[in-house]
């Protein structure tokens, strides 16, 4: 069941991996309160004088390369001549909530959070990152390499890993596995958590603390060639259908002239050196636009979880 002690303690010791590559590039991008003077109020445009609120709840590397999202903050900010203040929130559902209400303009945000925000509040698609040469991704459910486990149906009564409650890759496509199976995380695992962070979730395999993990290929692939010491620990015993990539959103009622401009930004991006060398570190090749049906197979899942759940026991 979800918050037994051991485990909690344990991946409480969990440190990020690569920690020491926080600091890559500058650390321009302004991380601010939204109980601070001088940020605009829920809803109003920002002016040239207002710093433009973006917030990043889903990242398609790990928290490690989050420098590197500071200095796309930092290359946006410059090309709009408009300063970018960073909202730091910890968790999906933090996020959607100011963007629903106004307080943020601007986030990258998981597949799922975007179809609910957009189902719900109107939450707009902008641009989605191409990495790998696709705009999908997968749900990797891993296992420690040396486990004799090989299918997800063989975690029955073992300890997982999920990343947060809305995460798509992290928490709904293994629940939509065992929906299929006709049980769920309560009924079929002796124990599960959430670590808020996919890269946590590779690293608690790794290390033991849990046996199995639901985490984002792109977080994965990216871990494996920056970090195989704990990607080497681990292997894949099921890669899920591909779903539409993260993307970046703003909120509904966004100034469509400034919606347009920042879309531009993106979209130019590949092509300019400086911003070309922030997205090679990123792993990204490029943003593009996509359409909000890249997202109707996450939608599908999400309904047929929701009409097939069983009663709680």
């Amino acid at each position: 069941m979800l918050g037994k002690h051991p485990l909690l303690v344990a991946l409480g010791t969990l440190v990020v991996i690569g920690l020491a590559g926080c600091n890559n590039g500058d650390d321009k991008a302004k991380v601010i309160s939204l109980t601070k003077t001088g940020t605009a109020a829920k809803g109003e445009q920002p002016t040239a004088q207002t710093p433009l609120r973006f917030a990043v709840g889903a990242m398609i590397t790990p928290k490690e390369a989050f420098g590197y999202y500071r200095q796309l903050l930092d290359y946006l900010g410059e090309k709009l001549g408009r300063p970018i203040a960073y909202v730091d929130k910890e968790n999906y559902a933090e996020i959607n909530k100011l963007l629903k209400e106004g307080t943020i303009d601007i986030a990258f945000v998981c597949s799922q959070p975007y179809v609910e925000g957009h189902d719900v509040f109107g939450l707009e698609l902008l641009v989605a990152p191409q990495a790998y040469g696709q705009t999908v991704y997968y749900s990797y459910i891993i296992v420690a390499r040396e486990s004799p486990i090989m299918r997800f149906s063989e975690l029955r009564g073992k300890r997982f890993a999920f990343t947060d409650p809305l995460s798509n890759s992290g928490k709904l496509v293994p629940t939509y596995m065992l929906a299929k199976m006709e049980t769920d995380p309560d009924r079929f695992f002796r124990e599960y958590v959430y670590t808020y962070g996919h890269d946590k979730s590779i690293k608690a395999v790794a290390q033991g603390i849990v046996d199995g993990a639901a985490v984002d290929s792109l977080i994965w692939e990216y871990a494996r060639q920056m970090h195989p010491e704990f990607t080497g620990k681990t292997k894949i015993i099921e890669k899920s259908a591909p779903y539409g990539i993260p993307p970046v959103v703003v909120r509904s009622g966004l100034d469509p002239a400034l919606k347009a401009r920042i879309e531009k930004i993106f979209l130019a991006m590949h092509t300019d050196p400086r911003g070309k060398e922030i997205l090679d570190r990123m792993k990204i090749d490029k943003f593009v636009v996509v359409a909000d049906s890249s997202y109707d197979s996450i939608r599908a899942m999400r309904s047929w979880v929701r009409n097939n759940a069983k009663p709680a026991r």
